[in-house]
């Protein structure tokens, strides 16, 4: 094999995965997929909402509490 037969074949193989990974692009956008961190959404158990509710109403209070001094 020729180097240019290497280089062809190598050409041919990059435009079958670009082709292929603009399926998958489109199959991810089909599911809702946004592609980053903030597209996949986790749902928080009630208790986990409770616990960072009371956490930032302590903070609130601290805030409050050094605004007054």
């Amino acid at each position: 094999m020729t180097m240019n037969n290497v280089v062809a074949s190598l050409q041919k193989e990059y435009s079958r995965l670009q082709s292929e990974l603009g399926r998958v692009g489109k199959a991810l956008a089909a599911l809702g997929y946004s592609g980053g961190k903030h597209g996949v959404r986790r749902t928080l158990s009630k208790e986990a909402r409770e616990r960072i509710a009371e956490a930032q109403r302590r903070r609130w209070a601290q805030a409050r509490k050094a605004a007054a001094k």
